[in-house]
């Protein structure tokens, strides 16, 4: 195995992990420092971090008889699945390409995982995923929405195929909604419907990737089960009360979150206009494209201070493949021209 490696990025234009490029504004900086500053540090977390859980659960329109549980990003809420559902016989089933993470916590765990290929145009394979849950029974079925690297939405119809069938094997889904602010749809609205199906979202796509807060919803007796491998005060005072403060002042996040979707449109258009350049639709902040030569082009645009993912290797449906995240309005006009440099 390989440790998780972070690109070097001190002087890049950096769209290389989804990130959101605006920072508070100078007033909401100030004011968010006296509260951060005033905080007990010499005390363990308290009893405040009930208020972020439902903060986050009126912010999700969490639905009655449901519960919410929080992660130090989503990371750690896929490390305590894995945990929880360390049964005998239990294994982690997800579509490839996907998050590297969901593979990585079930091998870390002992875990069975069991990839199954997208289609060449990255949508779900019916029969493919139906027949894996039918042969394996998967304690954990994962569904991003909208995928990562491939950045977009799959079939509704498809996705109720695919719950209904693990339900029937008494396995669990989880909907992986972390670029849930940039989509053009979510399962929330549908998750009630279903006892086995869990929501986990994260604060990192909305705007703090530096605070580390993750968060899964799902009905209350399996939510409770899963809490009993959480780790004691997993949350810090610093990071619930960044979040806190991020949901008083949402109205900020959604007009970047408004602002990226934008430079989203113009950024896919300017790219299918590119010679050399296949570009994939994206409901997320970022967008998957196909060169001619990814390494040569990767090199190019790191040469050129510009830092993208090169997901080339990562799976063979992703040959040639970059991943770009979206940027401000200047980052993106010097992504596009070192990479027109770069072909």
């Amino acid at each position: 195995m390989h440790a998780y490696a972070i690109q070097e990025s001190i002087g890049m234009v950096k769209l290389d992990a989804m990130e959101n490029p605006h920072r508070l504004p100078a007033a909401l900086q100030a004011h968010l420092g006296q509260r951060l500053g005033a905080l007990a540090l010499n005390r363990y977390p308290d009893g405040r971090v009930n208020d972020l859980r439902k903060a986050l659960a009126d912010y999700a329109q969490m639905p009655e008889g449901f519960d919410i549980m929080l992660g130090n990003g989503s990371d750690e809420l896929i490390a305590m699945l894995a945990l929880a559902c360390d049964v005998p016989g239990g294994s982690v089933l997800a579509p490839l390409p996907g998050f590297v993470m969901y593979a990585m916590s079930a091998q870390l765990q002992g875990l069975k995982f069991i990839g199954v290929d997208l289609t060449p145009d990255f949508e779900l394979d019916e029969a493919a995923m139906l027949a894996a849950i039918a042969g394996h029974k998967p304690s954990i079925t994962y569904l991003a929405y909208p995928n990562n690297p491939t950045a977009n939405l799959w079939d509704d119809a498809v996705i109720e195929k695919i719950i209904d069938a693990v339900g029937e094997q008494g396995g669990l889904v989880v909907m992986d909604e972390a670029y849930q602010p940039f989509a053009s749809r979510s399962y929330a609205d549908r998750m009630a419907r279903h006892g086995h199906v869990l929501l986990m979202r994260t604060l990192s796509k909305f705007g703090l990737a530096g605070v580390r807060i993750g968060y899964m919803i799902g009905p209350k007796a399996l939510i409770a089960e899963i809490d009993k491998v959480r780790p004691p005060y997993n949350i810090s005072v610093l990071n619930y009360e960044c979040a806190l403060f991020a949901l008083e002042h949402r109205d900020v996040f959604e007009a970047q979150a408004k602002e990226l979707i934008a430079q989203r449109a113009w950024l896919s258009d300017a790219l299918g206009a590119m010679p050399g350049v296949k570009a994939w639709h994206s409901d997320a902040n970022m967008i998957l494209i196909r060169v001619p030569d990814a390494a040569r082009t990767f090199d190019g645009l790191r040469n050129r201070k510009v830092l993208v993912k090169n997901i080339s290797k990562m799976h063979p449906l992703l040959a040639n493949c970059l991943r770009l995240t979206v940027g401000t309005a200047e980052e993106n006009a010097q992504l596009l021209a070192a990479l027109e440099q770069s072909l």
